[in-house]
């Protein structure tokens, strides 16, 4: 056990400084490269998303500089990048426009307050390591969520493409009723870009695997766009950035205040989480770069803390953008900090020149990522191996979609739960034969026809818990009905990992019933941890120490004389060794 805490330390430890050793001229100019395109698709949506959570439009790219750093350096992905995002600005507005008028100082003060409580309460998980949650997050889970994902974002950056000029609408299919109506309105200058845009990053990417496909790809977007008349022809280009740092600020940390906040902080923070880690994941599951969930609390929990005093509102990961660093050849944390420092010298140096950043540029990069985004080969094997897993991709795929996107992968996780719930309350249990009758007696699955009439072997792979007895017992029962002589029982525990209380007490039930039918009950091959439980919770003598055995050969020889031997003489199957005995005296 020590060796393993050990173990876990020195990943630990290795996984903190685990990226420096990429740090060299190559990694670094892909890092500067994926950081840049980053920053430029960041612009609009700090904007909108701001806008969103009823705030001032720079408080969006302020949330874009701080948060985004100390995310990224404290975090365990190498991709991963935080910030704005659609989920968090939605709940933060329904938090705090229930207390104070949106964009007003008040709204404000209680905004960054409410970042605040979701960076302690971050951290605080993190610190207590329940990153241990995340593994409730199935595979399927993650495969269904990125799907749906991918197929949101491009469902919101399409009117984009199209310069459509829509209500802003929540739910998926009213957005795509809108879009099918208003297709005949479709701004051809605007496609033309998008277009323009999406070929160039194909050709790079076919071509030139090596080159800043998405970087290049806008920049060609971006001529595309002044060649054909700009903002005259309708391309819409990013609206004015402000030209200032993120001034200082100072949460209202006053009892009432914290109070108030405190219920929708903790949703926040879940919300949150979940969503950082999920993308986490996702990315994890593409570069097999292992990632210490604790580790992602703690960074978002102080990526929070810290945006809280330079004017930025809750943040978390970023589907959309940590999908385009990914893509866009990101090796190591340091392009999320060159994101984060290429919007700060915007703001401060080029506020005038993002200006001629046509949206319809960007929008088709984050389309042409999305549909990246879904693993076709995965979903395809999930499908035809587990239709349980199938199941539950389905379930939230249906829910990213039509539901609220973090809430989604609630859905998943608890449907995954109550299905391995089900797992575990309903353990395989095998019936056993010799097939060796040798000294190793290896034993194989039962046939017709070779079971010995009066001994059932049987092996449960599974644990003895409170969940899975009234499943085991009806099993035990149903030997009687199968074969009614068959009163004498012997269970191979190889397979039983745990047993509690209700499990043992099953064990001891099971046993008197048999005796009373004229058999018994018999364990072999128990492991240490089992004993333990039944030595120390005093059922070993209600069970009979005399009805437990070391291996299989052991308890084959001290059960058989116990059986009838009369009906031994009767009985041609002659299952065991022991039955040459028989043979003998006839």
């Amino acid at each position: 056990m020590a060796s393993k805490h050990f173990s876990s330390r020195t990943w630990s430890a290795r996984n903190r400084r685990g990226w420096w050793h990429k740090v060299n001229r190559h990694n670094l100019r892909r890092d500067l490269l994926a950081g840049l395109t980053g920053a430029v698709i960041v612009l609009p949506q700090g904007v909108a998303f701001a806008i969103l959570a009823g705030l001032p439009p720079a408080y969006g790219l302020y949330t874009a500089i701080v948060p985004v750093i100390i995310a990224a350096l404290f975090g365990s992905s190498h991709q991963l990048v935080s910030g704005p995002t659609t989920p968090i600005a939605i709940v933060v507005f329904t938090t705090a426009s229930a207390l104070a008028v949106p964009e007003t100082l008040d709204y404000i003060s209680l905004v960054l307050t409410l970042t605040f409580l979701v960076g302690l309460f971050q951290l605080a998980m993190g610190l207590a390591r329940m990153g241990m949650l995340v593994n409730f997050i199935s595979h399927a889970v993650i495969i269904g969520f990125t799907a749906g994902a991918a197929l949101l974002i491009i469902t919101s950056q399409i009117t984009n493409v199209l310069a459509l000029d829509l209500p802003r609408q929540i739910s998926f299919w009213i957005n795509w009723q809108h879009v099918i109506e208003q297709l005949p309105h479709t701004n051809y200058y605007a496609l033309g870009v998008a277009l323009a845009t999406i070929a160039t990053a194909l050709i790079i990417q076919h071509l030139r695997p090596n080159w800043p496909s998405l970087f290049s790809a806008i920049v060609v977007g971006a001529l595309v766009s002044l060649m054909l008349g700009g903002e005259a022809s309708g391309i819409r280009l990013l609206d004015t950035l402000p030209t200032h740092l993120p001034p200082l600020s100072v949460p209202d940390l006053s009892l009432d205040t914290l109070g108030k906040l405190a219920p929708g902080a903790l949703a926040i923070a879940l919300l949150g989480l979940m969503e950082a880690v999920a993308i986490a994941r996702s990315i994890a599951a593409h570069t097999h770069q292992p990632h210490d969930a604790n580790r992602e609390f703690v960074g978002q929990g102080l990526s929070n803390l810290a945006g809280s005093f330079f004017s930025s509102f809750a943040s978390s990961g970023s589907f959309s953008r940590s999908a385009v660093n990914h893509r866009a050849g990101a090796q190591t944390p340091l392009a999320a900090v060159f994101s984060a420092l290429a919007v700060l010298l915007v703001i401060l140096f080029a506020a005038p020149l993002a200006a001629y950043l046509p949206i319809p540029a960007m929008a088709a990069v984050l389309v042409l990522v999305a549909m990246r985004l879904v693993a076709w080969h995965q979903i395809k094997v999930i499908f035809m191996a587990s239709p349980v897993d199938a199941v539950v991709l389905t379930t939230t795929f249906a829910a990213t979609l039509f539901v609220e996107l973090t809430f989604a992968v609630y859905v998943g996780v608890m449907l995954s739960l109550v299905l391995h719930l089900n797992r575990i309350s309903h353990p395989n249990i095998v019936s056993l034969h010799p097939d060796d009758l040798g000294d190793h007696r290896r034993f194989v699955t039962s046939r017709p026809g070779k079971e010995c009439p009066q001994l059932k072997i049987i092996r449960i792979d599974g644990s003895l818990f409170f969940g899975s007895i009234n499943f085991i017992e009806r099993a035990l029962r149903d030997i009687d009905e199968d074969n009614p002589e068959q009163k004498h029982v012997l269970l191979i525990g190889s397979g039983i990992n745990f047993i509690d209380v209700a499990g043992a007490e099953l064990l001891v039930r099971e046993a008197r019933r048999r005796r009373q039918l004229g058999g018994d009950l018999y364990l072999c091959d128990v492991k240490a941890g089992v004993c333990d439980i039944l030595r120390k919770g005093g059922y070993l003598e209600l069970f009979g120490r005399d009805n437990i055995f070391a291996s299989k050969r052991e308890a084959i020889e001290k059960i058989f004389p116990r059986l009838d031997l009369e009906r031994c003489q009767q009985c041609s199957v002659r299952t065991f060794t022991e039955c040459a005995s028989i043979e003998a005296r006839e």
